[in-house]
């Protein structure tokens, strides 16, 4: 099947560095115009203690999630006060789901560094605060490409419209996002979704950690990046193949991907044929033991 033709207004540049799409307080800013595609959405918000953020959803739907320290979330309609946590490497996270058409503000007593995940929406559904202990914690592949999944975001523990997002979670030394798979055709078995990733990378004790993240696209839709990422940095995905996301020895790597598309609010992934060999060989191996990282895991 031959994917959905998009306009040609897609920056070539699928890598962008920390503190380069943004402006205080929003570090990272991408809306669906700014990366040339329809639906997916990202901005990252860095508040100092005791400030507050006002915001519109618009077209939007939002998840509200800390990244770093906690907040209140108050809306017409309600208020949530997020626990939050110390930094993603450490604990689970409660979260706001804001609907579309809806004016809030952020207040975090403490400061703190918070996501607003979002996608396009066409209909309204109830404001919500979503607990730490309702995140479905998932451990997948096995040995050096074993990794946490917090599915806090997907269609079994959020009722969205359009979004769907997940926090990721990768040992020093082991790769995720793997084999590279791809979400950008609507057929059956397969998604069209584009795809944000936000990065953070533990600190080692000379200073900042890094990653690598790959991405590749088919015969008809040719794209090229190996991006070494640092904390804050993200990357789109518009097409294509992606992974190995790679915590490079020495630096666990979290990332939050960030997805929607136009058709059913799915999650349905192909494998690249030419790697997708290596699971067969994922039953014999133990799931890497320093996970979970954070929460419970299955």
């Amino acid at each position: 099947m031959t994917p959905l033709t998009r306009p040609m207004t897609r920056p070539a540049n699928w890598h962008y560095p920390a503190r380069s799409t943004g402006s205080a307080p929003e570090t990272v800013r991408v809306t669906p115009e700014d990366a040339g595609w329809g639906h997916a959405g990202l901005r990252v918000v860095e508040l100092a203690p005791g400030a507050t953020h006002d915001l519109a959803t618009g077209d939007d739907e939002v998840v509200v999630l800390p990244l770093a320290g906690s907040c209140r979330v108050e809306a017409p309609f309600g208020r949530a006060e997020l626990a939050g946590r110390p930094n993603v490497f450490e604990a689970l996270t409660d979260y706001a789901y804001l609907p579309r058409d809806t004016p809030a503000r952020l207040t975090s007593p403490g400061g703190g560094r918070f996501a607003l995940a979002s996608a396009r929406a066409r209909e309204r559904r109830p404001f919500r605060h979503v607990r730490a202990d309702e995140v479905e914690v998932e451990l997948r592949g096995a040995g050096t490409c074993s990794r946490q999944v917090n599915n806090f975001g997907t269609p079994a523990v959020l009722d969205a419209d359009r979004l769907i997002a997940c926090e990721v979670l990768t040992p020093a030394g082991n790769w995720s996002s793997y084999p590279p798979h791809k979400h950008d055709v609507q057929r059956p078995g397969e998604s069209e979704l584009e795809e944000i990733y936000y990065f953070e990378v533990a600190p080692g004790p000379s200073g900042p950690g890094v990653g690598y993240q790959r991405a590749y696209g088919t015969a008809d839709r040719p794209a090229d990046v190996l991006a070494e990422v640092r904390t804050g940095d993200v990357v789109i995905i518009p097409h294509g193949w992606h992974g190995p996301s790679m915590a490079a020895p020495g630096y666990d790597l979290y990332y939050l991907n960030v997805m929607a598309g136009p058709g059913p609010r799915e999650w349905l992934v192909c494998f690249d044929p030419a790697h997708s060999w290596v699971q067969a060989g994922w039953p014999e191996q133990p799931v890497d033991p320093r996970l979970p990282m954070t929460g419970g895991g299955r």
